[in-house]
C-alpha cells in the first residue's frame, strides 16, 4: 500500500498553531515585533499568494530570469533584516488571536488547493519577479520557514 503524501506545509501550519498561545512574546534582540506579528504575516502571505495565483490568467504567464530569485531558491533561506513586507501582508496594529485561527484555517484550505491550480497560474513578487505555481510554492515554503525560525528564536531567548 503506497504511503500517503503529507499535505504541503502541514508541519509548518501545525507549528504556527502551536505558537499562537505565545503570541505576545517579544525579544527585540531577535525581532522588533512579537510572535503574533510573525504568525499573522506568514498566514497573510500564504493566503495572499494563493488568491493571486487563483485569480491569474495562466495564458498570460511568461517566465522571467531573476537573479535574486535564483539565489533565494539556491540558498533556500531569506537573510534576516533584508526584506521589506508590502502593506498588503502587514499585520494590523492590533492582532486578534481569533483572526490568526481564521487565517490558519483558510491557509489549510488554500494550500491543499494549490495542487489543483494550473502550473502556469502566477503572481508577481516585487523583488523575485513572476512566480508560477511551482515557484510560488517554493517561495511560500522558504518564507514560512524564515519566519518560523525567527519565532523559535524569540521564544528560545524570551526574557
Amino acid at each position: 500500500m503506497p504511503k500517503e503524501k503529507t499535505p504541503f506545509l502541514s508541519n509548518q501550519l501545525k507549528e504556527i498553531e502551536s505558537h499562537i498561545n505565545h503570541r505576545d512574546q517579544l525579544n527585540p534582540e531577535v525581532s522588533q515585533v512579537n510572535v503574533a506579528w510573525h504568525l499573522d504575516h506568514m498566514l497573510k502571505v500564504i493566503n495572499g499568494i494563493y488568491k493571486a495565483l487563483d485569480q491569474s490568467d495562466s495564458e498570460l504567464y511568461k517566465t522571467d530570469i531573476n537573479v535574486k530569485r535564483s539565489v533565494l531558491f539556491t540558498l533556500g533561506r531569506i537573510p534576516r533584516g533584508r526584506g521589506k513586507s508590502p502593506k498588503s501582508v502587514f499585520p494590523p496594529e492590533k492582532i486578534i488571536s481569533e483572526h490568526i485561527y481564521t487565517q490558519l484555517d483558510q491557509s489549510k484550505i488554500n494550500l491543499l488547493a494549490l495542487d489543483s491550480l494550473d502550473k502556469n497560474k502566477y503572481f508577481k513578487h516585487a523583488v523575485f519577479g513572476t512566480l508560477n505555481n511551482d515557484k510560488a510554492k517554493k517561495f511560500i515554503k522558504i518564507h514560512t520557514n524564515h519566519h518560523l525560525r525567527i519565532v523559535r528564536d524569540i521564544l528560545s531567548k524570551a526574557q
